[in-house]
């Protein structure tokens, strides 16, 4: 289904605080700019990319201008830095950037949506004499009854400026909300779709990837349906992406790659049917990890790996150890060093 307009109103724990660090901030949010995509090679079939920071906030920062600044949704951002109060953190605060990503386990090829971890991944076609890369970007997915359709997917269709035309259920789920919406939306600021609109084969073309006019939502299941994109975002993947080009819309809350003989973990809060986060079950997470360790023979401390689970806070995490694999990468590593008289 189609995404319904954001509500304007701001929750009553917001206002406070607006009002405590003023217009002028909110302001500089909405014209804040933004960091150029987030682009990695793939070089010798690395199942992990990018990399955790640091950053310390000056007084006019928000976690939500610092999500769209560094490419992360809100919610990933206030997820890894418990304890912070995201709309007033203060000067001087040590903020983590959770920009380091396991590729999820789905084909390198076209579009791969993981909802758990509302994030999309993009791999262009490799150009003559450079490796092939993987473009990642924050994204929102649907939520009620409109869960996001899982699977292999394509693109129908493209389009810049769209009309919004409200469904039928989402014009009757306003009107009981006493929120009557209009026929259809023109291109403009009011209009949620934003400035583009990527329409997908799933839903019999019900289903779409596009920017919005409420950048504060993307990371959070908030759209009927749909893939919401921060709008600078949308604008870099809309050129790129062909009609017929695939997307697989993948459920992957765990995560898991060997780098170097570490077993590393990433885990995010699942999502049920309707695109909802709910509280992770840890014996289904503990099982979902096993299954990715299969009989290897490795030092694997699990009490931590556990604790990573529980946690679900996205964030990358080295949880065992496979000395095979190290001792491979060791003697790997000998090969090509260059040999000396």
């Amino acid at each position: 289904m189609l995404d319904s307009p954001p509500n304007r109103r701001l929750p009553r724990s917001v206002a406070p605080a607006l009002c405590a660090v003023g217009l002028l901030a909110w302001l500089a949010f909405l014209t804040l700019p933004r960091a150029q995509a987030a682009e990695f090679p793939l070089v010798d079939g690395n199942a992990i990319v990018g990399e955790e920071q640091v950053v310390t906030t000056v007084y006019e920062d928000t976690l939500y201008d610092l999500a769209q600044k560094f490419g992360v949704g809100s919610e990933e951002l206030i997820a890894v830095n418990p304890g912070v109060d995201p709309w007033l953190p203060g000067a001087g605060k040590k903020i983590v950037i959770p920009g380091r990503h396991i590729l999820p386990a789905a084909p390198h090829d076209g579009i791969v949506v993981n909802l758990p971890e509302h994030r999309l991944y993009y791999y262009p076609k490799a150009k003559r004499g450079q490796p092939r890369t993987v473009i990642t970007y924050p994204v929102s997915i649907g939520r009620l009854d409109a869960g996001t359709p899982l699977g292999l997917t394509h693109v129908i269709s493209k389009d810049k400026d769209p009309t919004w035309i409200p469904t039928q259920s989402v014009r009757e789920e306003h009107i009981r909300n006493g929120d009557p919406l209009p026929a259809s939306v023109p291109p403009g600021p009011k209009n949620p779709l934003g400035k583009f609109r990527i329409r997908l084969a799933a839903g019999n073309g019900t289903y779409l990837i596009h920017g919005t006019n409420n950048p504060l939502a993307v990371g959070m299941p908030v759209t009927h349906g749909c893939i919401r994109m921060f709008p600078d975002d949308v604008a870099a993947l809309f050129p790129m992406i062909a009609v017929g080009a695939p997307v697989h819309l993948v459920n992957e809350p765990v995560k898991v790659a060997w780098v170097d003989g570490e077993l590393l973990l990433e885990a995010h809060p699942p999502v049920d049917a309707q695109g909802q986060a709910i509280e992770p079950d840890l014996e289904s997470f503990a099982g979902m990890l096993r299954a990715a360790v299969g009989d290897n023979d490795l030092a694997t401390n699990w009490d931590y790996a556990r604790e990573v689970l529980q946690k679900s806070d996205g964030l990358v995490a080295s949880v065992g150890l496979d000395p095979a694999r190290s001792v491979l990468a060791t003697e790997e590593a000998a090969k090509d060093e260059p040999s000396h008289p």
